[in-house]
């Protein structure tokens, strides 16, 4: 079965920024679909981004449309989030998903936490 690794998590500043890499043990051309979805404490898991592993087409959640920024690399077998002023709304656990017709591939999470 396929791998998913989420890295690239911490500890920033408000206005910082941080780079998450989600690796995947094969081809992305598995996944039609790769994503990021994020869960704070005590609110539902949400969608933040989602690319196309093909055409590279994204959509992103209003909350971080325009500071966010999810892109691919086909080579690396790597999904990217591009996280730019940041705040401490963005605080939540971040994980990596890939869709297929039938089932959903999960990374272990990595932790964002934006804090003075």
């Amino acid at each position: 079965q396929v791998q998913l690794v989420e890295s690239g998590g911490g500890l920033v500043q408000p206005g910082g920024s941080l780079r998450l890499s989600c690796a995947a043990s094969r081809s992305i051309f598995s996944f039609y679909v790769m994503g990021w979805y994020r869960q704070a404490p005590g609110k539902q898991r949400e969608l933040v981004a989602t690319i196309t592993t093909s055409g590279g087409t994204t959509n992103y959640a209003d909350s971080v449309k325009g500071r966010f920024s999810i892109s691919r690399d086909n080579a690396k077998n790597t999904v990217y989030l591009q996280m730019n002023s940041l705040s401490p709304e963005d605080t939540a656990v971040y994980s990596c998903n890939g869709r297929t017709q039938f089932y959903d591939y999960w990374g272990q999470g990595t932790q964002v936490t934006v804090s003075s």
